[in-house]
């Protein structure tokens, strides 16, 4: 029999995914700013947990971190949430289409999804007149590519963890 302390262990293991997810929206930091660097840790969160473990976040946890983000950020209702959830998208198809998950598919895979999800973000703040900086969203989608097996490596020892529980 399992006891307390190791249930809720491996609870808050299990819960990790959507946790951080919402303590980034709260904080305001989707993107670490670094110098010159930035990466949309949103993007990455929301693709590889929807691609490798899906029932940890759902698309409304996803929706209501978008829209948490947005209010923080002054953003306009929406533009944020629509992007995660092209990126949920993306990621759910490529989770049917792969045979085999390895780092270099997840990884070009994530290239479609990013470019979805800047577009969609690039036209919503666009028609809704807000100011846009296209060198900081491009920097942005160039960083996050970058760094996205870094993250993915952290993510596997997290999903590992979870697997064993």
């Amino acid at each position: 029999m399992v006891s307390t302390p190791q249930k809720i262990w491996i609870k808050s293991i299990e819960t990790f995914p959507l946790l951080i997810l919402f303590f980034i929206s709260l904080n305001g930091n989707s993107t670490i700013n670094i110098s010159f660097i930035s990466i949309n840790i949103h993007y990455i969160i929301v693709y590889y947990w929807v691609l490798r473990k899906p029932e940890s976040l759902g698309y409304g946890f996803i929706f209501l971190s978008g829209v948490i983000s947005d209010v923080v950020l002054g953003f306009p209702i929406g533009v944020t949430s629509l992007s995660l959830l092209f990126i949920a998208g993306a990621a759910t198809y490529i989770r049917v289409v792969t045979v085999r998950a390895t780092l270099l598919n997840d990884w070009m895979s994530f290239i479609p999804a990013l470019l979805i999800a800047n577009f969609t973000n690039f036209i919503s703040l666009h028609y809704s007149s807000y100011p846009l900086e296209y060198i900081y969203l491009l920097k942005s989608s160039v960083f996050t590519f970058i760094f996205y097996p870094i993250l993915w490596m952290l993510f596997s020892i997290i999903y590992n963890l979870i697997k064993k529980s």
